[in-house]
């Protein structure tokens, strides 16, 4: 059994909702004009100067929002259950397990779904890039975290 009695022991689930919470905070500064909307938006097919398709792509956006939230925690548990087997305890060493879940996992499947849909480069770096800064955070966050 994969899932069994012992599976959250050593998780703390207040330090998995904080880091969901901070990669959603990260993804809104990612995507944001500050950061990388336009590129990505052209990138996706989208008119970043067409407020009508905007708008029409914001009115769904709040259940992907949702979706996205319960996935990241799934990641944040996780990873979280990584930590405290490997028993890191420090920010630097969360980041790296944070940064070997990323490039062992996310990357190289983003690479291998991009590869085979054709989509550029420059989307699959701003998109796994996210993904990078993401688990990074999140294993930074679950490693200082006390542990229950």
């Amino acid at each position: 059994m994969i899932i069994g009695p012992n599976t959250f022991t050593g998780i703390n689930p207040w330090a998995v909702l904080v880091a969901a919470i901070a990669t959603m905070v990260v993804g809104f500064l990612w995507y944001s004009p500050i950061l990388f909307a336009r590129p990505w938006m052209r990138l996706m097919g989208y008119d970043p100067d067409d407020k009508a398709k905007l708008a029409e792509i914001q009115k769904g956006a709040g259940k992907t929002y949702g979706i996205t939230f319960v996935a990241t925690l799934v990641s944040a548990v996780v990873l979280a259950k990584v930590i405290d087997l490997t028993s890191v305890v420090t920010v630097l060493y969360g980041m790296k397990v944070g940064f070997a879940i990323w490039l062992g996992f996310v990357a190289t499947v983003q690479l291998t779904g991009a590869l085979f849909t054709k989509q550029p480069m420059k989307l699959f770096l701003i998109n796994t890039g996210y993904q990078m800064v993401c688990y990074m955070a999140m294993g930074a966050i679950l490693a200082k975290w006390p542990h229950p």
